[in-house]
């Protein structure tokens, strides 16, 4: 009797585990709330940076058992499952324990789910009822058969309920925290492990008397389970409750929604932007873009150049502001590049020994078939060296530098570097492109910049942070800088240089001492109607990238890029960290110092002027190349030196040839100068027209009359 006992036994056990079996083969655990998760752009060192919620409109993000600090795991089993570690999914002992209490009490008092049933019913929601509870039951023994104890608490630990849209560990502690679940406080792991008990009647932001309560329960348990001495647990319970939750992250906006649909499946992102500075400079953004049309818009991009690596990235200061066009990403979108381009003409012309900084150019009206172009003050200046050219941006001179360089050439150079040139259809590549006949974006641009610093090469900028490791690593290995060249070392050092020595913005000083920063090599441009305001500037370390105006194309008078985007240029200047140059790139790749090209300090016979291609027929007498000219302000120039809470900026008033020492003189009252540049610092009295006049040693004159508004 016994031995068929046995038997029956035996078979019967049989037939329940095949039975089982049969069950979990046809009906596996459904894990489609598991894998919708949230995704997460974070910035290099893992601070959020944009949440992207999941396809049920819910904040859920997978969590890994490293990721959570050991005690939140220990308080969590010491509050919800003891023995998790030692049922198979089902905790008899807590069961009978449940019915003792509920049967006592005469109601239900008392529940019995583990950790691994309650991930069940995470897993496939179900109303209460007697079915929904064996079927709980049932996915509670599938799980654990499937899967270790380790992998079971991850997914409690990613779907647990923390109140409102909130689902799991990491999407709480940083809605409730702002810090990751590995660095929670005693009273923070213990709050968080009790909410999940009742995460709607618990939740802190709406009954923090009852999460204090829950949260002191925790804490009391952990002083019963050895976890906590019962003087940390008090000071613990001193702890105010968080009385409110973080606003969803919501910094990079643009570059973070292009990441992620770059990276579609990927949870977390991490990035090379650096989120203190991100949020200084998105601060600024919305600060500098109120001066503005109420449509007007603004795009930035800060670059580490020694790692090609984007630290910030701006593509709208308010990018939910519709009025403004907020939702275009104004760094990708294509537009005219003013004279910006010019810098790299010159630099292509100098390795082609077209010219040399110190090649004299005719700035005079000049006719290049049936194109004629002009200076953005509407007169010429007379014979001048390269350099002063391209420091001032005249038109004339660039033109007449790309004539001979070649438009089809240069923009073959810039497309296998990378760069993003449109044209109009069925337009060929022409002269016009040296002044901003052709489409491009802040990126490439920025990109383009980034080339000056290293070396002439041109490779893409980064943006994940993995990736930027691994160039650098790369990179130091070989000694060698990658990119496309574009120019040769000695040109992106001459370029560089050059513009180094251009005029700062009007009311700044390009002072060195002053500031304690390297200098910046500035490039200002304009498009065609004032559509598009440009700014680029380089040091050391970085290379900064600003345009201005109206993303819908309407032209914004009086908006141009040296009053416009270049003051916010240096404010960004102003907010990146202390340029050093220890431990950089440059000091790991070069065995020697970076030296000037010979041809910086020799001019050539060959090279001491530049004519024209194609003057006038008629030719105009140069103008002396040494008189007396007033660069900034032109006549009849209107300069916005009001701010809107009524301070005045300074202009800096500039000029060029002339003998020093120079005077300077505003309505006919004398004005300092400085003695060691041709320009002078002035502050207007207010709004009205002032008539600007320099004179030189030998009593040579300039003058302009200007409006200040």
């Amino acid at each position: 009797m016994t031995q068929r006992r046995a038997i029956k036994v035996t078979f019967s056990s049989v037939l329940l585990f095949t039975a089982i079996f049969i069950l979990d083969q046809c009906f596996p655990p459904p894990l489609d709330r598991l894998r919708d998760v949230s995704t997460l752009v974070s910035d290099r060192n893992g601070a959020p940076l944009r949440l992207f919620a999941n396809s049920e409109g819910r904040w859920r993000l997978p969590i890994s058992i490293a990721e959570v600090s050991p005690l939140y795991r220990d308080l969590l089993l010491a509050t919800e499952d003891r023995r998790f570690f030692s049922h198979p999914g089902i905790d008899i002992l807590a069961i009978g324990r449940a019915a003792l209490q509920n049967l006592r009490a005469g109601r239900i008092a008392s529940g019995a789910s583990t950790l691994t049933m309650q991930t069940a019913r995470l897993l496939e929601p179900h109303r209460r009822s007697w079915p929904s509870k064996f079927l709980e039951l049932f996915r509670a023994l599938q799980l654990e058969l499937r899967y270790d104890k380790q992998t079971l608490l991850e997914m409690y630990m990613t779907l647990a309920p923390f109140g409102g849209p909130v689902d799991g560990i990491k999407a709480a502690a940083l809605f409730l925290f702002d810090k990751s679940p590995a660095r929670l406080a005693p009273a923070e792991a213990a709050l968080l492990a009790a909410l999940p008990q009742a995460p709607s009647r618990l939740r802190p932001d709406r009954a923090p008397k009852a999460a204090q309560a829950a949260r002191d329960r925790a804490l009391a348990r952990a002083v019963e389970a050895d976890l906590l001495s019962p003087q940390a647990a008090r000071e613990a319970a001193e702890e105010p409750v968080p009385t409110h939750r973080r606003a969803t992250p919501f910094s990079a906006a643009h570059l973070a929604d292009r990441l992620r649909r770059q990276r579609p499946g990927q949870t977390i992102i991490r990035t090379t932007i650096d989120a203190p500075l991100q949020h200084a400079i998105e601060a600024l953004a919305r600060q500098d873009i109120q001066t503005l049309n109420e449509r007007a818009g603004l795009a930035i991009l800060v670059v580490d150049h020694h790692v090609r690596a984007v630290r910030a990235a701006i593509g709208a200061p308010e990018p939910l502001n519709e009025t403004r066009n907020g939702p275009i990403d104004m760094t990708m979108a294509l537009r005219s590049p003013g004279s910006t381009l010019k810098p790299f003409v010159y630099g292509v012309a100098f390795d082609d020994r077209i010219i040399h900084p110190e090649t004299l150019i005719a700035d005079v009206s000049t006719r290049f078939g049936s194109y004629s172009p002009g200076n953005f003050d509407k007169g010429f200046h007379g014979e001048l060296t390269a350099r002063e050219a391209l420091q001032q941006s005249l038109n004339v001179p660039a033109v007449i530098v790309f004539d001979r360089v070649g438009p089809t050439r240069f923009v073959d150079a810039l497309r296998r570097a990378g760069v993003r040139l449109a044209f109009p259809p069925d337009t060929a590549p022409g002269l016009p492109i040296v002044l901003g006949g052709v489409s491009t974006t802040l990126w490439d641009m920025t990109m383009l910049y980034t080339g000056l610093r290293r070396e002439g090469r041109v490779a893409p900028l980064l943006t994940n942070a993995d990736e930027a490791e691994k160039a650098l690593q790369i990179e130091n290995a070989a000694e060698a800088l990658t990119g496309v060249r574009v120019l040769s070392p000695d040109a992106a050092w001459q370029v560089t240089r050059i513009l180094e020595g251009a005029p700062p913005p009007p009311g700044l000083i390009q002072a060195v001492e002053a500031t304690q920063r390297p200098p910046i090599a500035l490039k200002t441009g304009t498009s065609y109607g004032f559509r598009d305001a440009w700014s680029f500037g380089s040091t050391t370390r970085y290379t900064v990238g600003v345009w201005v105006g109206r993303p819908d194309g309407v032209p914004s008078p009086d908006r141009y890029g040296r009053n416009t985007a270049a003051p916010l240029l240096y404010k960004i200047f102003d907010l990146l960290p202390t340029e050093s140059m220890a431990g950089s790139l440059e000091q790991i790749r070069r065995k020697t110092p970076f030296r000037p090209p010979i041809e910086s300090i020799a001019l050539p016979q060959s090279l001491r002027r530049l004519e024209a291609g194609n003057p006038l027929a008629h030719p105009i007498a140069l103008p002396d190349p040494n008189r007396l000219r007033l660069v900034f302000p032109s006549p009849g120039m209107t300069i916005d030196a009001l701010q809107p809470d009524g301070a005045i900026t300074s202009v800096i008033l500039v000029a060029n040839g002339g003998k020093r020492p120079l005077t300077w003189f505003i309505d006919g009252s004398p004005v300092p100068s400085l003695s060691t540049r041709r320009e002078t610092e002035w502050t207007p009295d207010g709004p009205g027209f002032a008539k600007i006049t320099v004179i030189d040693a030998d009593g040579r004159s300039a003058a302009a009359e200007v409006q200040i508004r």
